[in-house]
């Protein structure tokens, strides 16, 4: 009977044992399963992860793809027209995000890199073609130089009018051309081409207004002091300079308008000052034409536009050689007023009028028109009265010989101004110089070419008297 109870605390204890490893392994068991919570949880956060990190990488492959692409098919072909054209824009970034990034600075170095290559051909390029313009400009002008001498030759050699009237006709064509030569090549860095001797401004003018197509529409105003001439080596490029500024003034202007001319002295220089009164040009045009005549910039010859126009420029690199100036802007007369300024020193000098006398197809200064009253004063002070006051003169006899030919007094000269020469006036032919300060009437190129003409046969007249008589002394009229 002691048996069972001894069985049944043998169960109790085995059932109890067995309890307590079973909530051991229970215990374990549920820290297991919390671990492997955790470890899902991870492993699902880590996932996400992934899968965001893998989107935004994507996202920003195709964003880089985009930005290449852009830069392929907007950039590039921008910039390139931008390094001909400034004004045009060369779009940025189609992504902010970019923004000074290292894809950006990537990006931006191939610009970079694209544009200073393309500078670099550009300039070779041009400057392979400028060269050969150069070289053919200067070929084809010494020919034109060559053809200008034998057609002068030929009109001192034949009396015929109508030959006279065709080889002037030949003449004017032929200037025509070695002017747009001429500026060609000093576009293309060629010398002028020509070498003088020191000009008087009003004849230097007057040169470059038979240059031109329509010279018969300029009116020169001389309002020059002294005799001012300018010197020998900077008489080309001014004739050049002001030649291409009348073309523009007679090219942009209706062809019965006039085109004004005014030469004016200063106290350091002078100026040629060009007036207009054609269509007129806008700002953007003003400025583009300024940045040409500063010829502070190498040129390309496709900043030049199509075709090209080389009349701004060629005075622009003639500005940057010699030293003057010249200045566009709105004219009041409603078109274009061009300046050229010529400093004193060193392009100016003063000729004296008794040696070397100003031609007569150069404009007199108006202040020979108005009467001087300062010029009758003697130095002593004496007065006497003008020429244009004294009494007709009485016919003299026949057997009287012709007086002398007296010269004006000189006039009393204000403190620091610059001394005054004046021309020589016969006393017998008081109405030569009023008639010749007159403005003379236009002449037609036929009435011209028929003067010429009658010029040419009384010269051929003489030196066909000459070959009948004893040889003189030789009397040429060879044009310098």
């Amino acid at each position: 009977m002691t048996s069972i109870p001894e069985a049944l605390l043998w169960c109790l204890s085995a059932g109890t044992a067995a309890a307590v490893v079973l909530a051991a392994l229970s215990i374990r068991a549920g820290r297991r399963r919390a671990d492997l919570r955790k470890r899902l949880s991870a492993a699902e956060e880590q996932n996400s992860a992934t899968l965001h990190s893998n989107t935004e990488l994507t996202a920003r492959l195709r964003a880089t793809e985009a930005e290449i692409r852009h830069l392929a098919g907007s950039r590039l072909p921008d910039l390139t027209l931008a390094l001909a054209h400034p004004h045009v824009p060369v779009p940025g970034l189609l992504d902010a995000r970019f923004t000074g990034s290292e894809t950006d600075q990537a990006l931006n170095a191939v610009l970079e890199q694209v544009s200073e290559a393309i500078t670099k051909e550009r300039a070779r390029v041009d400057a392979a073609a400028q060269s050969t313009l150069r070289g053919a400009t200067t070929t084809i002008q010494a020919l034109l130089y060559q053809l200008q001498t034998a057609l002068q030759e030929m009109q001192h050699r034949y009396d015929d009018p109508n030959i006279a009237q065709d080889l002037l006709n030949a003449d004017y064509l032929n200037e025509q051309a070695l002017r747009r030569v001429q500026a060609t090549g000093v576009v293309c860095g060629a010398w002028p081409g020509l070498t003088r001797e020191d000009s008087y401004l009003a004849e230097l003018v007057v040169g470059a207004t038979s240059r031109l197509r329509g010279y018969e529409r300029v009116n020169i105003s001389n309002q020059l002091r002294d005799p001012i001439a300018v010197v020998a080596r900077a008489v080309e490029p001014i004739a050049i300079t002001v030649t291409e500024l009348l073309a523009n003034a007679l090219h942009h202007s209706h062809r019965e308008l006039p085109v004004t001319i005014t030469l004016q002295q200063g106290n350091r220089g002078a100026s040629v000052i060009v007036d207009d009164y054609g269509v007129g040009m806008h700002d953007d045009e003003i400025k583009a034409a300024m940045e040409l005549l500063s010829g502070d910039e190498d040129l390309l010859l496709t900043q030049l536009g199509d075709p090209p126009r080389s009349g701004f420029a060629a005075a622009g690199q003639l500005v940057r050689q010699y030293g003057y100036g010249v200045h566009v802007e709105p004219s009041p007369y409603g078109g274009v007023r061009a300046v050229v300024y010529i400093p004193g020193d060193p392009l100016l000098t003063v000729l004296d009028e008794s040696a070397q006398p100003m031609s007569v197809m150069a404009p007199l200064p108006h202040r020979s028109a108005v009467p001087d009253r300062s010029a009758s004063m003697l130095p002593t002070g004496s007065a006497t009265p003008p020429p244009a006051a004294a009494p007709a003169p009485q016919p003299a006899p026949a057997a009287q010989p012709a007086p002398a030919p007296s010269y004006e007094a000189p006039a009393q000269q204000a403190e620091g101004e610059l001394p005054r020469r004046r021309r020589r006036k016969p006393v017998s032919e008081p109405d030569e110089s009023a008639a010749r300060t007159e403005s003379a009437p236009e002449r037609s190129p036929e009435e011209t070419g028929t003067r010429w003409a009658a010029l040419q046969r009384g010269t051929e007249s003489g030196r066909a008297a000459a070959h009948s008589e004893p040889p003189r002394s030789p009397e040429g009229n060879a044009q310098s």
